[in-house]
């Protein structure tokens, strides 16, 4: 083997099309474009364009808004976390955070935080720090002597 032996295999380069230099070239006049005027031209988009006709996205009604400072909070159900503790991904004996939830593969982003949901039943005594929970939650952990720490207030959890 040699420098002068060294090639690419086969099909690895493709040549470039050559376009708008003639019939010859089997792309000349329009360059594959196939029209005139505006759809021939480059950085010009025409979508939703109806030929004058007012456009479907104009004609159907607006409804409701998108509350861009909402919070976008991971839900997490009680009998999901036990799942986890059951299969020896989380220490119950230590406190879990999100941190710790996203290490164990159970949240996968972590967003603008994690809220507990009362869905599902949990055996261990657990000490969670979340962003949020809800009545439910908060009622099932402390009933089996757990403890449970919100970082944010109650009045904005609602916006999730």
């Amino acid at each position: 083997m040699q420098l002068n032996d060294l090639h690419d295999n086969p099909g690895a380069r493709k040549k470039r099309m050559c376009v708008g230099r003639g019939i010859g070239c089997g792309k000349g006049k329009t360059s594959g474009r196939g029209v005139k005027g505006q759809k021939a031209r480059t950085g010009v988009s025409i979508k939703g364009f109806e030929g004058g006709q007012m456009p479907l996205s104009r004609r159907l009604p607006k409804r409701g808004f998108k509350n861009i400072f909402a919070k976008d909070y991971v839900a997490i159900n009680l009998g999901r976390l036990q799942e986890a503790i059951d299969a020896g991904r989380i220490d119950a004996k230590k406190p879990i955070t999100s941190e710790s939830l996203m290490a164990s593969g159970i949240v996968s982003k972590a967003r603008d935080g994690v809220r507990v949901i009362g869905k599902g039943e949990i055996k261990s005594k657990v000490d969670l720090t979340v962003a949020g929970a809800s009545k439910s939650a908060v009622a099932a952990i402390e009933k089996i002597g757990g403890k449970i720490t919100l970082t944010v207030k109650a009045k904005d959890q609602k916006a999730a």
